[in-house]
């Protein structure tokens, strides 16, 4: 059985590093050590992220998942998810995360008792489920309350500074959300100066 961690952030700006130290605790806490890190700065709310897909190739049946949260792994729609999840199960992967204290009875169950570890992992599943779908509708509700806040903003006349480009803010989004773009990649492939990317930047982390 080897451990793997996936370290996820949003944007570029994010240190997607930030939970390292306390999954190695956890898993040295239960007798363990995490075999790989794969670690990147990807929207989870898209399935194209290199180094999820890279985790789940590597790994084999029996192995571990590691994240700090389920909204690290995903804040994708029911469809993706469903995809993630059944690509995961085929591989007979086991998804532990630290805000999910079931998942964490792989280190102890017994498993000569088939009958426990059966009805663990569907209670497992169940949670997985719940939890998956509490990250989508977080991020919903986020995109929800920021369009609103710029619209209100806008009609109030209330803007700090400069009016914002709502067109330009949602490429700016989308660019950091990749991962693939630097501030200054990003000025150059929106013909922006790097402190208008970097001003919108703020405002898209000030907003979340």
């Amino acid at each position: 059985m080897f451990i793997r961690a996936y370290l996820r952030a949003s944007t570029t700006g994010q240190d997607a590093t930030r939970a390292k130290g306390t999954l190695q605790e956890f898993v040295q806490g239960n007798g363990q050590k995490v075999a790989a890190f794969y670690i990147e700065n990807k929207s989870g709310a898209s399935l194209q992220r290199p180094e999820l897909m890279k985790l789940l190739d590597d790994s084999h049946n029996g192995d571990i998942l590691l994240v700090e949260s389920i909204d690290r792994l995903t804040r994708l729609k029911l469809d993706d998810w469903e995809f993630l999840r059944r690509t995961i199960e085929e591989k007979g992967i086991n998804v532990v995360s630290l805000d999910l204290p079931t998942s964490h009875m792989i280190f102890s169950t017994n498993k000569s008792n088939d009958f426990m570890e059966a009805v663990m992992r569907a209670i497992n599943r169940l949670l997985l489920d719940i939890l998956a779908a509490g990250a989508y509708k977080d991020y919903k509700e986020r995109e929800r309350k920021q369009a609103e806040g710029i619209k209100k903003a806008k009609a109030a006349g209330k803007y700090k500074g400069r009016a914002v480009d709502l067109k330009l803010l949602e490429q700016v989004r989308k660019l950091s959300e990749s991962g693939d773009f630097s501030i200054n990649e990003m000025a150059s492939v929106l013909k922006k100066s790097r402190a208008t990317i970097i001003r919108y930047r703020k405002r898209l982390n000030e907003s979340k």
